[in-house]
């Protein structure tokens, strides 16, 4: 009689490739590392603005070498210029990663981010540091500015 073999659980991320690969496939992604590691491919400043939504190919012509995909991204609306500036930069780091010319072009769709979370927003600096900066100020007559450039002067130090 043969032993009973031991119970062992599997990843979760082995039992779900399948489904995620055709959820993937369907985007026109090859591969999901290019979604799921998005802010180590683009870098972080890139990422926290912006998010791949699907690759596009054209259609192959036989006897030709296939055409690089059009790489279609989601940014935040007031991001979308600075980004579209950014996009020699993401097209070299896209292409690195892939490890070939796989993406030609980039495309921009402007809307909000999918994911939920939201940027941190730094902590004001604290009083004796703004005193501190306000002594240091000239004579500034009106008091909210003479205030403001002192919290503007503390978080400054601070980073």
């Amino acid at each position: 009689m043969s032993k009973p073999r031991p119970i062992s659980a599997k990843p979760l991320a082995l039992l779900l490739n399948d489904v995620f690969a055709e959820a993937y496939a369907k985007q026109g992604f090859a591969a999901r590392e290019l979604v799921t590691r998005w802010a180590e491919i683009a870098g972080p400043e890139i990422a926290v603005h912006s998010e791949p939504l699907k690759m596009q190919w054209p259609r192959p012509v036989e006897g030709q070498p296939q055409e690089p995909a059009t790489l279609v991204l989601r940014v935040e609306g007031p991001m979308a210029l600075e980004i579209q500036h950014s996009s020699d930069v993401i097209l070299e780091r896209v292409n690195r990663f892939f490890g070939w010319s796989a993406v030609g072009k980039l495309a921009f769709r402007q809307a909000p981010l999918s994911r939920s979370r939201r940027p941190v927003r730094p902590r004001p600096p604290d009083p004796q540091s703004v005193a501190k900066v306000a002594e240091t100020l000239g004579s500034i007559e009106d008091e909210q500015l003479r205030d403001a450039l002192a919290r503007l002067g503390a978080a400054i130090k601070r980073n």
